[in-house]
Protein backbone atom coordinates (compact mmCIF):
# COMPACT_ATOMS: atom_id res chain seq x y z
CA UNK A 1 0.00 0.00 0.00
CA UNK A 2 1.73 3.21 -1.01
CA UNK A 3 1.22 6.31 1.25
CA UNK A 4 -0.67 8.95 -0.53
CA UNK A 5 1.45 12.36 -0.49
CA UNK A 6 -0.40 15.03 1.77
CA UNK A 7 -1.34 17.83 0.08
CA UNK A 8 -0.01 21.54 1.03
CA UNK A 9 -1.08 24.58 -0.09
CA UNK A 10 -0.71 27.08 -2.67
CA UNK A 11 1.63 30.23 -1.37
CA UNK A 12 -0.54 33.02 -2.02
CA UNK A 13 0.36 35.40 -5.00
CA UNK A 14 1.50 32.01 -6.59
CA UNK A 15 -0.69 32.51 -10.27
CA UNK A 16 1.58 31.27 -13.05
CA UNK A 17 4.97 29.59 -13.71
CA UNK A 18 6.96 31.98 -12.99
CA UNK A 19 5.75 32.66 -9.91
CA UNK A 20 6.06 28.93 -8.93
CA UNK A 21 9.88 29.30 -9.99
CA UNK A 22 10.25 32.34 -7.97
CA UNK A 23 8.85 31.30 -4.33
CA UNK A 24 10.53 27.54 -5.60
CA UNK A 25 13.72 29.71 -5.00
CA UNK A 26 12.56 30.81 -1.27
CA UNK A 27 12.26 26.82 -0.71
CA UNK A 28 15.04 24.81 -1.94
CA UNK A 29 18.54 25.04 -0.77
CA UNK A 30 21.66 26.47 -2.70
CA UNK A 31 22.51 22.59 -3.33
CA UNK A 32 18.93 21.74 -4.95
CA UNK A 33 18.18 24.83 -6.71
CA UNK A 34 22.05 24.43 -8.67
CA UNK A 35 20.77 20.88 -9.66
CA UNK A 36 17.12 21.87 -10.77
CA UNK A 37 17.41 25.23 -12.33
CA UNK A 38 21.02 24.94 -13.71
CA UNK A 39 22.01 24.63 -16.93
CA UNK A 40 25.56 24.12 -18.82
CA UNK A 41 28.31 26.21 -19.18
CA UNK A 42 26.56 30.22 -19.45
CA UNK A 43 23.51 28.88 -20.16
CA UNK A 44 22.64 29.79 -23.10
CA UNK A 45 20.84 27.29 -23.81
CA UNK A 46 18.41 27.32 -21.40
CA UNK A 47 17.84 31.01 -21.95
CA UNK A 48 17.26 30.63 -25.73
CA UNK A 49 14.62 28.30 -25.31
CA UNK A 50 11.91 30.22 -23.25
CA UNK A 51 12.94 33.49 -25.47
CA UNK A 52 12.57 31.21 -28.70
CA UNK A 53 8.60 30.27 -27.64
CA UNK A 54 8.45 34.26 -26.83
CA UNK A 55 9.60 35.16 -29.57
CA UNK A 56 6.60 33.72 -31.72
CA UNK A 57 3.74 35.82 -32.51
CA UNK A 58 -0.03 34.41 -32.74
CA UNK A 59 -1.72 35.62 -35.38
CA UNK A 60 -5.65 35.01 -34.29
CA UNK A 61 -8.50 33.99 -36.57
CA UNK A 62 -11.83 35.54 -35.33
CA UNK A 63 -15.52 34.76 -35.64
CA UNK A 64 -14.97 31.53 -35.86
CA UNK A 65 -17.61 28.39 -34.14
CA UNK A 66 -15.72 27.64 -30.71
CA UNK A 67 -18.86 24.87 -29.24
CA UNK A 68 -17.54 21.66 -28.40
CA UNK A 69 -13.94 23.06 -28.43
CA UNK A 70 -11.58 20.76 -26.77
CA UNK A 71 -7.79 19.90 -25.52
CA UNK A 72 -7.92 16.42 -26.48
CA UNK A 73 -5.30 14.54 -28.44
CA UNK A 74 -4.22 11.11 -29.63
CA UNK A 75 -1.21 10.02 -29.15
CA UNK A 76 -0.06 6.19 -29.81
CA UNK A 77 -3.12 5.47 -30.06
CA UNK A 78 -4.74 7.08 -27.18
CA UNK A 79 -6.59 9.73 -26.62
CA UNK A 80 -5.58 12.49 -24.24
CA UNK A 81 -7.21 14.57 -22.22
CA UNK A 82 -4.34 17.65 -23.31
CA UNK A 83 -1.54 17.58 -24.81
CA UNK A 84 0.63 17.96 -21.57
CA UNK A 85 3.30 15.42 -20.28
CA UNK A 86 5.25 15.51 -17.44
CA UNK A 87 9.09 15.22 -18.07
CA UNK A 88 11.16 12.72 -16.40
CA UNK A 89 13.18 15.01 -13.70
CA UNK A 90 15.87 12.52 -11.29
CA UNK A 91 16.25 12.84 -7.60
CA UNK A 92 12.82 14.63 -6.74
CA UNK A 93 12.98 13.69 -3.44
CA UNK A 94 15.64 16.45 -3.38
CA UNK A 95 12.61 18.87 -3.80
CA UNK A 96 9.92 17.49 -1.60
CA UNK A 97 9.84 14.31 0.89
CA UNK A 98 6.98 12.85 -1.43
CA UNK A 99 8.97 13.27 -4.45
CA UNK A 100 7.58 11.21 -7.98
CA UNK A 101 4.85 9.95 -6.01
CA UNK A 102 3.56 13.32 -5.04
CA UNK A 103 4.02 13.90 -8.61
CA UNK A 104 2.60 10.77 -10.15
CA UNK A 105 -0.19 12.07 -8.33
CA UNK A 106 -0.99 15.22 -9.40
CA UNK A 107 -0.24 14.06 -12.89
CA UNK A 108 -3.28 11.50 -12.79
CA UNK A 109 -5.80 13.90 -11.07
CA UNK A 110 -5.11 16.20 -13.95
CA UNK A 111 -4.75 13.99 -16.37
CA UNK A 112 -1.14 14.49 -17.90
CA UNK A 113 0.98 11.55 -19.32
CA UNK A 114 4.17 11.03 -16.83
CA UNK A 115 7.50 9.67 -17.74
CA UNK A 116 9.59 8.56 -14.74
CA UNK A 117 13.10 8.84 -15.00
CA UNK A 118 15.93 6.03 -14.67
CA UNK A 119 17.46 8.03 -11.81
CA UNK A 120 13.96 8.16 -9.81
CA UNK A 121 14.47 8.57 -5.95
CA UNK A 122 11.34 6.37 -5.84
CA UNK A 123 11.22 2.86 -7.32
CA UNK A 124 9.79 2.53 -10.44
CA UNK A 125 7.18 -0.18 -9.10
CA UNK A 126 5.65 2.25 -6.67
CA UNK A 127 5.22 4.83 -8.70
CA UNK A 128 3.34 2.28 -11.44
CA UNK A 129 0.89 0.50 -8.62
CA UNK A 130 0.26 4.50 -7.21
CA UNK A 131 -1.68 5.71 -10.67
CA UNK A 132 -2.03 2.44 -12.97
CA UNK A 133 -5.45 2.05 -11.55
CA UNK A 134 -6.87 5.88 -12.00
CA UNK A 135 -9.15 5.90 -14.73
CA UNK A 136 -8.68 9.47 -15.85
CA UNK A 137 -4.86 9.37 -15.84
CA UNK A 138 -2.22 10.65 -18.91
CA UNK A 139 0.05 7.62 -20.30
CA UNK A 140 2.88 6.04 -17.99
CA UNK A 141 6.31 5.33 -19.94
CA UNK A 142 9.78 5.04 -18.64
CA UNK A 143 12.98 7.36 -19.27
CA UNK A 144 15.42 5.03 -19.90
CA UNK A 145 19.00 5.32 -19.46
CA UNK A 146 21.05 2.55 -21.45
CA UNK A 147 23.64 0.97 -18.51
CA UNK A 148 26.95 0.02 -19.30
CA UNK A 149 25.89 -3.25 -18.61
CA UNK A 150 23.57 -4.08 -20.82
CA UNK A 151 22.14 -7.15 -18.59
CA UNK A 152 21.17 -4.79 -16.31
CA UNK A 153 19.73 -3.08 -18.94
CA UNK A 154 17.24 -5.65 -20.49
CA UNK A 155 16.24 -6.19 -16.60
CA UNK A 156 15.32 -2.39 -15.81
CA UNK A 157 13.15 -2.74 -18.97
CA UNK A 158 11.97 -5.99 -17.74
CA UNK A 159 10.85 -4.22 -14.37
CA UNK A 160 9.37 -1.26 -16.55
CA UNK A 161 7.29 -3.85 -18.18
CA UNK A 162 6.21 -6.38 -15.26
CA UNK A 163 5.02 -2.82 -13.42
CA UNK A 164 2.68 -1.60 -16.56
CA UNK A 165 4.67 1.18 -17.83
CA UNK A 166 3.15 1.81 -21.70
CA UNK A 167 6.29 2.98 -23.36
CA UNK A 168 9.72 3.50 -23.11
CA UNK A 169 12.22 7.06 -23.77
CA UNK A 170 15.46 6.12 -24.34
CA UNK A 171 17.29 9.68 -23.49
CA UNK A 172 19.98 9.67 -26.35
CA UNK A 173 21.79 13.04 -25.62
CA UNK A 174 23.62 12.52 -22.44
CA UNK A 175 26.54 10.44 -22.80
CA UNK A 176 28.29 11.94 -20.61
CA UNK A 177 27.01 15.35 -18.18
CA UNK A 178 27.46 19.13 -19.65
CA UNK A 179 29.88 21.53 -17.72
CA UNK A 180 27.59 22.61 -15.31
CA UNK A 181 29.16 25.72 -13.55
CA UNK A 182 26.40 26.46 -10.93
CA UNK A 183 26.41 22.67 -9.71
CA UNK A 184 29.81 23.10 -9.09
CA UNK A 185 29.90 26.60 -7.49
CA UNK A 186 27.72 24.95 -4.96
CA UNK A 187 29.68 21.68 -4.25
CA UNK A 188 26.96 20.10 -5.60
CA UNK A 189 25.75 16.38 -3.85
CA UNK A 190 22.71 14.51 -3.54
CA UNK A 191 21.65 14.43 0.24
CA UNK A 192 21.83 11.18 2.04
CA UNK A 193 18.01 10.35 1.49
CA UNK A 194 18.51 10.90 -2.00
CA UNK A 195 19.34 7.86 -4.47
CA UNK A 196 18.60 6.65 -7.85
CA UNK A 197 17.20 3.74 -6.32
CA UNK A 198 16.08 1.94 -9.68
CA UNK A 199 19.92 1.25 -10.45
CA UNK A 200 20.58 -0.31 -6.86
CA UNK A 201 22.57 -3.41 -8.26
CA UNK A 202 24.74 -2.17 -10.51
CA UNK A 203 28.05 -2.37 -10.21
CA UNK A 204 30.67 -0.16 -11.60
CA UNK A 205 32.11 -0.35 -15.12
CA UNK A 206 34.71 -2.54 -15.40
CA UNK A 207 38.18 -0.45 -15.14
CA UNK A 208 40.06 0.54 -18.44
CA UNK A 209 43.42 1.08 -18.80
CA UNK A 210 44.21 3.64 -21.04
CA UNK A 211 47.06 3.56 -23.83
CA UNK A 212 49.02 6.69 -23.44
CA UNK A 213 47.39 9.61 -25.71
CA UNK A 214 43.86 7.94 -24.94
CA UNK A 215 41.41 10.05 -23.74
CA UNK A 216 39.34 8.75 -20.24
CA UNK A 217 36.17 10.68 -21.89
CA UNK A 218 36.35 9.11 -24.90
CA UNK A 219 38.23 5.90 -25.08
CA UNK A 220 37.29 5.59 -21.07
CA UNK A 221 33.28 6.72 -20.30
CA UNK A 222 32.05 6.73 -23.89
CA UNK A 223 33.55 3.40 -24.80
CA UNK A 224 30.19 2.05 -23.89
CA UNK A 225 28.24 4.45 -24.68
CA UNK A 226 24.72 3.79 -26.90
CA UNK A 227 24.68 4.11 -30.72
CA UNK A 228 22.32 3.55 -33.12
CA UNK A 229 23.09 -0.41 -33.12
CA UNK A 230 22.09 -0.21 -29.35
CA UNK A 231 19.09 1.12 -30.56
CA UNK A 232 17.78 -1.28 -32.69
CA UNK A 233 18.98 -3.94 -29.65
CA UNK A 234 16.34 -2.05 -27.11
CA UNK A 235 14.33 -2.32 -29.85
CA UNK A 236 14.65 -6.40 -29.84
CA UNK A 237 14.43 -6.75 -26.33
CA UNK A 238 11.11 -5.06 -25.37
CA UNK A 239 7.52 -5.13 -26.63
CA UNK A 240 7.20 -1.64 -25.46
CA UNK A 241 7.26 1.40 -27.87
CA UNK A 242 10.36 3.07 -27.94
CA UNK A 243 10.46 6.85 -28.66
CA UNK A 244 14.03 8.98 -28.56
CA UNK A 245 14.29 11.74 -26.51
CA UNK A 246 16.72 14.54 -27.43
CA UNK A 247 16.86 14.69 -30.89
CA UNK A 248 18.24 17.97 -32.48
CA UNK A 249 19.34 17.26 -36.31
CA UNK A 250 16.73 16.33 -39.33
CA UNK A 251 19.14 13.18 -40.50
CA UNK A 252 18.98 11.63 -36.93
CA UNK A 253 15.22 12.28 -36.95
CA UNK A 254 14.96 10.75 -40.55
CA UNK A 255 17.05 7.71 -39.03
CA UNK A 256 14.51 6.99 -36.18
CA UNK A 257 11.48 7.49 -38.44
CA UNK A 258 13.29 4.59 -40.48
CA UNK A 259 13.76 2.57 -37.49
CA UNK A 260 10.19 2.63 -37.21
CA UNK A 261 10.25 4.17 -33.75
CA UNK A 262 7.32 5.11 -31.90
CA UNK A 263 8.49 8.86 -31.62
CA UNK A 264 11.24 12.02 -30.91
CA UNK A 265 11.08 13.95 -28.18
CA UNK A 266 13.05 17.20 -29.77
CA UNK A 267 15.10 18.40 -26.80
CA UNK A 268 17.81 19.69 -25.81
CA UNK A 269 17.99 18.08 -22.43
CA UNK A 270 16.94 21.93 -20.67
CA UNK A 271 19.83 23.27 -21.74
CA UNK A 272 21.92 21.19 -19.19
CA UNK A 273 24.10 19.04 -21.77
CA UNK A 274 25.93 20.86 -24.57
CA UNK A 275 25.48 24.30 -24.27
CA UNK A 276 25.18 26.93 -27.22
CA UNK A 277 22.15 24.29 -28.79
CA UNK A 278 19.97 25.88 -30.56
CA UNK A 279 16.35 26.46 -28.71
CA UNK A 280 13.53 23.68 -29.24
CA UNK A 281 11.06 25.84 -30.80
CA UNK A 282 13.56 26.65 -33.41
CA UNK A 283 14.23 23.03 -34.56
CA UNK A 284 10.69 21.36 -34.09
CA UNK A 285 9.30 22.87 -37.90
CA UNK A 286 13.12 21.88 -39.25
CA UNK A 287 12.03 18.30 -37.54
CA UNK A 288 8.55 18.33 -38.22
CA UNK A 289 9.51 19.05 -42.52
CA UNK A 290 11.99 16.25 -42.55
CA UNK A 291 9.87 13.51 -41.03
CA UNK A 292 6.69 14.37 -42.59
CA UNK A 293 4.45 12.93 -40.20
CA UNK A 294 5.49 9.24 -40.18
CA UNK A 295 6.09 9.39 -36.62
CA UNK A 296 4.92 11.86 -32.97
CA UNK A 297 6.61 14.72 -32.64
CA UNK A 298 6.88 15.82 -28.74
CA UNK A 299 8.98 18.77 -27.55
CA UNK A 300 10.31 20.10 -24.66
CA UNK A 301 12.19 22.90 -23.29
CA UNK A 302 11.06 26.54 -22.25
CA UNK A 303 7.62 26.12 -22.41
CA UNK A 304 6.36 28.30 -19.42
CA UNK A 305 2.78 29.01 -21.01
CA UNK A 306 -0.04 28.25 -22.42
CA UNK A 307 0.52 30.00 -25.38
CA UNK A 308 3.87 28.11 -25.64
CA UNK A 309 1.76 24.80 -25.66
CA UNK A 310 -0.02 26.29 -28.52
CA UNK A 311 2.82 27.52 -30.49
CA UNK A 312 4.40 24.35 -30.25
CA UNK A 313 1.41 21.99 -31.87
CA UNK A 314 1.31 24.95 -34.55
CA UNK A 315 4.67 24.39 -35.33
CA UNK A 316 4.07 20.33 -35.57
CA UNK A 317 4.46 18.75 -32.18
CA UNK A 318 1.60 15.86 -30.62
CA UNK A 319 2.24 16.79 -27.51
CA UNK A 320 5.03 18.80 -24.79
CA UNK A 321 6.70 17.93 -21.99
CA UNK A 322 7.33 19.87 -18.95
CA UNK A 323 10.06 19.57 -16.67
CA UNK A 324 11.35 22.29 -14.55
CA UNK A 325 7.84 24.40 -14.02
CA UNK A 326 6.51 20.59 -12.08
CA UNK A 327 9.66 20.52 -9.86
CA UNK A 328 9.04 23.98 -8.62
CA UNK A 329 4.98 23.39 -8.23
CA UNK A 330 6.37 20.22 -5.98
CA UNK A 331 8.92 22.24 -4.12
CA UNK A 332 6.43 24.67 -2.87
CA UNK A 333 3.11 22.17 -2.31
CA UNK A 334 3.58 18.98 -2.91
CA UNK A 335 1.23 17.20 -4.99
CA UNK A 336 -0.98 20.00 -4.90
CA UNK A 337 1.71 22.39 -6.44
CA UNK A 338 2.47 20.07 -9.75
CA UNK A 339 -1.46 19.82 -10.21
CA UNK A 340 -1.74 23.92 -9.89
CA UNK A 341 1.05 24.03 -12.60
CA UNK A 342 -0.46 21.54 -15.01
CA UNK A 343 -3.92 22.88 -14.35
CA UNK A 344 -2.54 26.33 -14.95
CA UNK A 345 -1.03 25.38 -18.39
CA UNK A 346 -4.46 23.32 -19.50
CA UNK A 347 -6.76 26.42 -18.47
CA UNK A 348 -4.12 29.00 -20.39
CA UNK A 349 -4.12 26.45 -23.04
CA UNK A 350 -7.65 26.69 -23.18
CA UNK A 351 -7.67 30.95 -23.23
CA UNK A 352 -5.31 30.59 -26.18
CA UNK A 353 -7.21 28.36 -28.11
CA UNK A 354 -10.34 30.13 -27.60
CA UNK A 355 -8.88 33.99 -28.10
CA UNK A 356 -7.38 32.13 -31.78
CA UNK A 357 -10.02 30.46 -33.27
CA UNK A 358 -9.14 27.30 -32.66
CA UNK A 359 -11.58 25.11 -31.38
CA UNK A 360 -9.27 22.00 -31.23
CA UNK A 361 -6.19 21.19 -31.42
CA UNK A 362 -6.01 19.61 -35.11
CA UNK A 363 -7.49 22.99 -36.45
CA UNK A 364 -3.68 24.72 -35.41
CA UNK A 365 -0.72 25.01 -38.14
CA UNK A 366 1.41 27.12 -39.04
CA UNK A 367 -0.87 29.89 -40.35
CA UNK A 368 -1.40 30.23 -36.97
CA UNK A 369 2.00 31.94 -36.11
CA UNK A 370 2.48 35.59 -37.52
CA UNK A 371 5.43 35.73 -40.10
CA UNK A 372 7.39 39.43 -41.01
CA UNK A 373 8.27 38.00 -44.35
Amino acid sequence: MNPVPELGKIPPGVVTLADHEAHARTVLDDNAWAYFSGGAADEITLRANNSAWNALSLQPRVLRAMTGGHTRVTLLGRTLAHPVLLAPVAFQRMAHPDGEMASAYAAAAQGAGLVLSTQSSTPLESVARAVLSEAQRGPLWFQLYMQHDRGFTRELVQRAEQAGYEALVLTVDASCSGARDRERRASFCLPPHVSAVNLEGLGAPAPITLQPGQSALFDGLLATAPTWSDVEWLQAQTRLPVLLKGILHEEDARQAAALQLAGIIVSNHGGRTLDTTPATAHVLPRIADATKGELPLLVDGGIRRGTDILKAMALGASAVLVGRPYLYGLSNAGALGVAHVLRLLRDELEIAMALSGCATLEQTSRALLFRLD
